[in-house]
């Protein structure tokens, strides 16, 4: 891994033999900063005159808004202002998540602080300001809101029946978006398949549960007339637009600024109501706003994700050759498509992905997006790979399981062999390079499969059911402006990175994709040390704000190494070009004879160290007299990258999962779990092994744990850490990981990205792994969370 020829554009000269950054588990840039405590993160800002706003939500799934009683609560002490729909709507514009090539789809105009009528627990009616947190609270309590309940849409399974009311009555129903794909003869493969498999697989809804909960700071200077936001967020440029567009801003009024980002998870990649109301307010009172979600109100007010319920069946023939799939997917959206990209997205990515891996023929999907008075939902963490992998993964197994074929066979038989690519999914999709069947190999070998089966059976004998399960796994990164600017939402598919050397010798990079935890402060440091050439240690990374770095798309999507990535490296690359032209200019010598180690230039063919770049620094900024008539020194160059070969590249890879079930009590025990990942290039071992299993963890999570509990009126029942069940560090197995790298030919740099798989893959490996261990009883269960209440009912105990 560690070649000199190894990475394409960065062919190190034999001579210094260089020691590279790039593919070394390098510890994690500014890691210690954090560790003491020194990070900055928005609640760790105090602007003077800031005020701090609370917001009183519905407390119903669906209501009538009547009178707002004020008088009282503005008598508080320290109440700044208090500020209601209407009055709110006279600055911030409403707006309308659609996306113009999902045909058809359809959202209901929404507003900063509800008006007329509040369509969820939790959506934000009136915003209360005062000097402190505490005041506002107080004050908040004396707020009265005359309602009247209304009908509430609970059920998405009833959503669209005729007797059910129409949350949006402009819209005519509550269907936001429809799908059907269809490639032919699906009913006749089924017909005459030798086995069809079937089941029903549902998925409860969770949400992101952040370590840091959203918040911002908003800062709006009438002198000059300029908007500033500081901001946990993953995407500042998207906000930035947005801030503009519902205010009537232009980009040089608006800059947005994302320090430190505790956690995001997809959480923090859409534009809330709240969101676009504390930027109203500060508007309106000329000063700074701040709004810090407590993690009660978070879990009405973040979105959800992953609400499906999901009819999947599979055909086969007697050989082992998997025919056919088709799926027929609802899910429920809250009451509003959420902004900008769109909650029919996660649905669409089902569509997309279920059967991904495998080379069958033919495929039929049908998908229906409704309205509900639920909390939002929208694109988490994964965004419907982990629907689509565990639907796929489940009737693989089932199809396995009535051919008699042991499981991880059958996968090796099916899934599209390496040599194929590039080749197109069934689905449409362009698939450029994976690798399934090394990562099958692989993972058979580090699990010990055989010997894992032959323990299982010998336990089984004396009443300990133990069971393996596998997920096969593709994953879509680094999208191209075939996916969200086609549809009209302006978020950016390309980002820029600056690379400038500073007098000293330091280089210092300039990026818009953020760091939220993940570490793309490290793999940029690397990328940086490398090309340019000089040590990590002099390698500066600035990120998150609108005003210095170049535009970007952000921080989604696995995209940070891939588009992030190969910005950083064409920027420094042509920074070290031109490095070395100063160089030869200050020395009177070609620059094809000069090359770079370690922060010196060198003589290429002796190796010899001529000057610093201190001293490059030095001259290129303060000397320039000393140079040639004409000569330009040029120190900091910008660079753009967009991925634009394929709509998405892929990753792929396979996990493994052992668990035991106690059919007593319904108990699952997670006793180990395996993955092989192939994320291109990997940069860094060690930040990628813990990337992946970080996002095992959370998809573990959604397989076991996690579900927003709503009651038959729309309340949510278990809105607290209390009682929303997360997966701790009791509960988690001692998880392997290994790699297959394919790099990607659409960049230097070769890496795909490596957030989401581990996510994508965890729920259906687990699935898989507790029907295997209830074979025995003949039973299974797809409905996620897998609860101990669940399997009991499976085994007909409860």
């Amino acid at each position: 891994m560690n070649k000199p020829t190894d990475l394409k554009g960065l062919v190190l000269d034999p001579v210094t033999n260089d020691q590279r950054y790039i593919g070394n588990s390098e510890p994690r840039h500014k890691a210690r900063r954090l560790l003491e405590g020194q990070g900055t993160y928005v609640d760790d800002i105090q602007l003077p005159r800031m005020g701090h706003v609370v917001y009183w939500r519905s407390p119903v799934a669906h209501m009538k808004i009547g009178k707002i009683h004020i008088e009282q609560a503005s008598k508080m002490p320290g109440v700044l202002a208090i500020v209601d729909g209407v009055k709110m709507a006279e600055l911030c514009k409403p707006w309308v998540a659609t996306l113009d090539h999902l045909a058809g789809m359809k959202s209901a105009p929404q507003y900063a602080l509800a008006i007329d009528r509040a369509c969820w627990q939790g959506e934000p009616v009136v915003a209360v300001v005062a000097e402190t947190r505490a005041q506002a609270e107080d004050a908040l309590q004396l707020v009265d809101v005359e309602w009247e309940e209304l009908p509430a849409v609970v059920s998405m399974e009833t959503a669209l029946d005729a007797e059910t009311p129409v949350i949006h009555p402009e819209l005519g129903d509550n269907l936001c978006f429809t799908r059907t794909l269809d490639v032919g003869q699906v009913d006749e493969v089924f017909a005459t398949a030798d086995i069809v498999a079937e089941a029903t697989f549902g998925f409860g809804r969770h949400t992101g549960v952040t370590l840091e909960p959203r918040c911002q700071i908003a800062d709006y200077n009438p002198g000059d007339r300029r908007l500033t936001v500081y901001h946990s967020q993953q995407a500042p440029h998207m906000m930035q637009d947005l801030y503009c567009r519902q205010f009537g801003l232009s980009e040089s009024d608006v800059h947005v600024i994302c320090k430190d980002v505790g956690g995001s998870f997809g959480i923090k990649v859409h534009a809330y109501p709240d969101d676009f109301a504390t930027v109203g307010l500060a508007i309106m009172l000329e000063r700074p706003v701040k709004f810090v979600a407590d993690r009660l109100e978070s879990f009405t007010s973040d979105i959800h994700a992953r609400e499906h319920r999901i009819k999947g069946r599979i055909a086969a023939n007697k050989e082992g050759d998997i025919l056919a799939f088709e799926i027929d997917d609802l899910t429920a959206i809250g009451p509003y498509s959420m902004f900008p990209r769109t909650s029919a997205i996660e649905g669409n990515q089902v569509v997309n992905l279920v059967g991904g891996p495998y080379k069958h023929q033919h495929y039929r999907a049908k998908l229906n997006v409704v309205f509900q008075n639920k909390t939002p939902t929208c694109q988490y963490r994964g965004v419907g790979h982990p629907i689509a992998c565990a639907v796929t993964e489940g009737l693989v197994d089932l199809a396995a399981q009535k051919l008699q074929m042991d499981p991880l066979e059958f996968r090796k038989r099916n899934v599209i062999p390496d040599d194929a690519y590039p080749c197109s999914g069934i689905s449409g999709i362009k698939l450029e390079v994976l690798s399934h069947e090394q990562c099958l190999r692989t993972i058979e070998k580090m699990m010990d499969y055989s010997a894992l089966r032959k323990e299982q059976a010998e336990l089984r004998k004396k009443g300990i059911y133990r069971g393996i399960g596998f997920a096969t796994l593709i994953e879509l990164t680094n999208p191209s402006p075939a996916f969200y600017g086609v549809g009209g939402a302006r978020i950016a598919s390309q980002d820029g990175a600056s690379a400038r050397l500073d007098p000293s010798g330091v280089v210092s990079i300039l990026i818009g994709v953020g760091e939220q935890g993940q570490g793309t402060e490290g793999i940029y440091a690397q990328i940086a040390a490398d090309a340019v050439g000089l040590s990590i240690k002099d390698v500066r990374i600035i990120t998150g704000d609108t005003d210095v770095t170049p535009y970007g798309g952000g921080t989604w999507a696995s995209r940070g190494a891939g588009v992030g990535g190969e910005a950083v490296l064409l920027a420094c690359q042509a920074l070290q070009e031109n490095i070395l032209k100063l160089a030869g200019a200050i020395l009177n010598r070609p620059a094809q004879e000069l090359s770079v180690r370690r922060g010196h230039v060198l003589d290429k063919a002796s190796g010899e160290q001529l000057l610093p770049f201190s001293e490059i620094g030095r001259i290129g900024y303060f000397r320039t007299d000393t140079l040639p008539v004409g000569f330009s020194a040029d120190l900091m160059v910008t660079r753009h990258y967009t991925q634009k070969e394929y709509p998405f590249i892929f990753t792929n890879g396979v996990q493994a999962s052992y668990v035991e079930v106690d059919p007593d009590t319904g108990f699952v025990k997670l006793l180990k779990h395996w993955a092989v990942e192939d994320c291109g290039r990997v940069l860094n071992p060690m930040l990628v092994d813990e990337q992946v299993r970080g996002a095992i963890v959370q998809g573990i999570g959604g397989v076991l744990f996690e579900e927003c509990l709503y009651d038959d009126s729309g309340l949510l029942r278990n809105g607290s850490m209390a009682d929303y069940l997360v997966p701790m560090a009791y509960e988690m197995p001692d998880i392997e990981v290994a790699h297959v790298e394919t790099p990607t030919q659409s960049s230097k740099l070769g890496a795909k990205g490596a957030g989401e798989a581990g996510t994508a893959g965890a729920p259906g490996a687990v699935q898989n792994a507790i029907n295997d261990a209830l074979a025995p009883f003949n039973t299974a269960v797809f409905d996620q969370p897998i609860t101990c209440e669940k399997i009991l009912k499976a085994l007909g105990k409860v």
